[in-house]
């Protein structure tokens, strides 16, 4: 092995957080010197992402949801890693980490990064059958990388015999932060509101695992009795049209946005009504962004909404979820504290940490110094080629002109 450590990463989804997660890490570790290449589809955001940043883009046909093809798209990814020769292989999140234990079992050192478990994506036969998978295939993973408290915690509590290590999502600091009442109204009047109307802003893939039904189902309830707030629903996903199709009242559309800052900067408080999660970007965007969390109770985000930031209500509650808005949305002041608290807590999830957390455990893995590959502007704070993904978290790629009007 060469001094000059060399990491291939290998994902299945190329949008949304695990896409950006990927696009972050290659030109972090790029950025130190060392030699990295990035398996995946070659259609999608990421392969452009990866050209600007001078990562190479492997191309690596594969599906997201599990079936025959499986075994075909193992066997590419084989042929991939044998042409490529990494030192270390970083599988994210489930498809990845299917293909590439199987392929590999622990021929080369491999990192598994779930960024969230597969089992809970799964019901039925299918969960227990995901669960049964992790269980096994734990021993071809050198180590397993977790996003998040909770995520390892899960592991632990369903039986996943793995090596263990946490590597908490980060933020971009510099990007978002907390905004004084001149670029608050500025975003209040880009996005068509006016400046005392309570405000609830949800951001993410607009999917199951986000929950954004449950959080239509509480907005009735809130219309209701609060005929001033509204919410923006912001992002793109499979669930869009069923949603929009339900005309709830005062409920705005965003669909994918460019700048999704700016509806942070708006919000009197962020909603995320998730099913399942790993460590949700969305979450550290908003405490950094200065705004009130609410959520659900899972982990991932039970970890972070503490500390007067914020509520956790059950989930799929979507009572409970109207309550804790309602009583934010209603209460101004509230809001502001605790969003003054969330930018207070932001600071412990720095993005450069993240990365620097990661390196040393990839490093390690290896049994090379971590200060190998580290020199110079390698460290953090300079900010040197960091991903233009993580501008918008969750969804990107999409114009101002994909919305709609608010509801009546």
């Amino acid at each position: 092995m060469a001094l000059t450590p060399s990491v291939l990463h290998v994902t299945q989804p190329v949008d949304g957080g695990v896409g950006a997660y990927v696009a972050m890490a290659a030109a972090d570790q790029a950025r130190r010197g060392w030699r990295v290449a990035v398996a995946c589809p070659p259609s999608g955001p990421l392969a452009g992402e990866l050209a600007g940043l001078g990562v190479p883009c492997l191309a690596w046909a594969a599906t997201r949801s599990p079936g025959p093809s499986d075994v075909a798209q193992a066997r590419r990814l084989s042929r991939i890693v044998r042409e490529f020769g990494p030192d270390v292989v970083h599988l994210h999140s489930s498809k990845a980490g299917l293909a590439g234990r199987a392929a590999i079992r622990g021929r080369v050192p491999t990192l598994f990064q779930p960024h969230g478990w597969s089992w809970l994506a799964a019901r039925g036969p299918a969960a227990a059958a995901a669960l049964g998978w992790e269980r096994l295939a734990a021993r071809w993973a050198s180590r397993v990388v977790c996003v998040g408290e909770g995520e390892a915690a899960l592991a632990r509590r369903y039986g996943v015999p793995a090596d263990l290590v946490v590597v908490r999502n980060g933020v971009d600091l510099r990007r978002f932060r907390a905004a004084g009442p001149e670029e608050r109204a500025a975003a209040r009047a880009r996005h068509g509101i006016a400046e005392r109307t309570p405000l609830a802003v949800c951001v993410g893939r607009v999917t199951r695992q986000k929950g954004q039904d449950v959080l239509l189902s509480a907005w009735q309830r809130i219309a209701g009795r609060d005929s001033s707030a509204r919410l923006a629903v912001v992002g793109d996903g499979p669930m869009l049209g069923a949603l929009r199709s339900l005309a709830v009242p005062r409920v705005h559309f965003a669909g994918g946005v460019t700048d999704v800052r700016s509806w942070y900067v708006a919000a009197d408080v962020v909603v995320l009504p998730s099913r399942w999660e790993g460590l949700p970007f969305t979450a550290l965007e908003a405490l950094a962004s200065g705004r009130s969390l609410v959520a659900s109770g899972v982990p991932g985000i039970s970890e972070l909404v503490a500390g007067g930031v914020g509520a956790v209500v059950p989930p799929e509650d979507p009572a409970a979820l109207a309550e804790a808005l309602l009583l934010r949305l209603g209460q101004p002041a509230l809001a502001a504290a605790e969003g003054a608290a969330a930018a207070a807590l932001a600071g412990a999830f720095d993005v450069d940490r993240s990365m620097d957390s990661l390196a040393e455990h990839t490093l390690g893995l290896l049994g090379m110094p971590t200060g190998v590959g580290t020199g110079a502007g390698a460290g953090a704070g300079n900010g040197r080629g960091r991903s233009r993904m993580r501008k918008t978290a969750d969804e990107r790629g999409f114009d101002e002109h994909c919305q709609t009007p608010w509801g009546q």
